[in-house]
């Protein structure tokens, strides 16, 4: 009978062992960082490549090397930011660095003041309460149109709110709305942090760097 030597790892030479070490990507420097502010169309995707052959940022934003900074939901509109910077994307998104973000959100209806205060304060969802927001009625905003329009019910009137948050819990603002009685209509991201939609057509982007 012949019997076959056991390896063992403790005779393994310390050069031929595997490495796990954790590689890291260089820094960019501060003068190479990209910014790409980009009004989304409704219905459209928030990445570059789809297999259902809908709509993607691929057909409106031709900068390389970019990627989205959070999520913007195919059926919202509005500023997305797009940056090659790693740090940038991390402290957008991040709920722990608390990056206000501002919506225009029409609703169905129109909310009493202690609908306004309950959404200011937070609200139970399914995931948990929401941190408090800042919430106000406004004027409808001067928008484009929505291609297509939104789907308005006869003899009920409507709602502008201004909305910000600073967490990222999936279709927040939308939950937040439908738990006081009044379904968003449109979703309109109009700021992140010090970005803001300003002088941006729909469908439109623009460049930002440091040099």
């Amino acid at each position: 009978m012949v019997y076959k030597a056991r390896s063992s790892s403790r005779n393994t030479p310390k050069s031929s062992r595997p490495s796990h070490r954790k590689t890291t990507k260089p820094s960019i420097a501060p003068e190479d960082v990209k910014i790409v502010l980009f009004n989304k169309p409704f219905d459209v995707l928030c990445q570059f490549t789809d297999d259902q052959n809908r709509e993607t940022l691929a057909q409106y934003v031709k900068e390389k090397g970019v990627y989205a900074a959070g999520r913007l939901d195919r059926d919202s509109e509005g500023l997305l930011l797009l940056t090659n910077c790693g740090k940038l994307q991390h402290k957008l998104t991040d709920p722990k660095k608390k990056t206000d973000k501002t919506y225009w959100v029409q609703v169905e209806g129109v909310p009493e003041q202690k609908d306004i205060d309950a959404l200011c304060s937070g609200v139970e969802l399914k995931d948990g309460l929401t941190r408090p927001a800042k919430v106000k009625i406004i004027p409808e905003p001067s928008i484009w149109p929505r291609n297509p329009p939104i789907r308005e019910r006869a003899n009920i009137p409507t709602t502008w709110l201004s909305v910000t948050i600073n967490e990222g819990k999936n279709r927040q603002v939308r939950r937040m709305t439908a738990h006081i009685g009044h379904p968003t209509l449109r979703l309109i991201r109009s700021q992140i942090g010090k970005f803001t939609l300003d002088g941006l057509k729909n469908g439109q982007y623009k460049v930002l760097n440091n040099r």
